[in-house]
């Protein structure tokens, strides 16, 4: 992940999916953003938010305070997701896999990565290093 080199202006929105052994248990911290907020009731909240699955909430904090001493934010909390408002924005493929190299050391889990792009060429994707068996088209286009 760290080698890729891709226009970040056309990355849309990342998600990190962390996920502790064994999967069959459906153990996990979904870290993610998107460029243009992510839905709080009918405002859009700008900067990082996690949500998670089966994890003791008595570990959001430590998972709450880690994300925010690297990222800032203030911390607002809807169902099972986690926001932290107005953080730090990371959009290269050097900080992203830094976040989740990070997390799988710290909640001891296994970091699966996902881009989502907006109108980036067959070229670029090539030229990006990006693999190209992952690479899933958008129906219609």
């Amino acid at each position: 992940m760290q080698k890729f080199v891709y226009n970040e202006e056309k990355l849309l929105n990342w998600e990190i999916k962390c996920i502790r052994e064994p999967d069959v248990e459906a153990i996990f911290i979904g870290i993610f953003m998107y460029r243009k907020g992510t839905p709080y009731d009918y405002e859009s909240i700008k900067g990082i938010t996690y949500y998670y699955n089966n994890i003791p909430r008595s570990e959001l904090p430590s998972i709450t305070s880690f994300l925010q001493e690297r990222f800032g934010g203030k911390e607002m909390a809807k169902g099972e997701r986690i926001f932290l408002k107005d953080s730090k924005e990371i959009y290269s493929s050097k900080d992203i896999a830094a976040l989740a190299k990070s997390m799988e050391q710290k909640f001891k889990t296994k970091a699966i990565i996902s881009l989502e792009f907006h109108d980036l060429s067959t070229e670029e994707l090539k030229n990006a290093g990006l693999p190209e068996a992952k690479l899933l088209p958008i129906p219609g286009k």
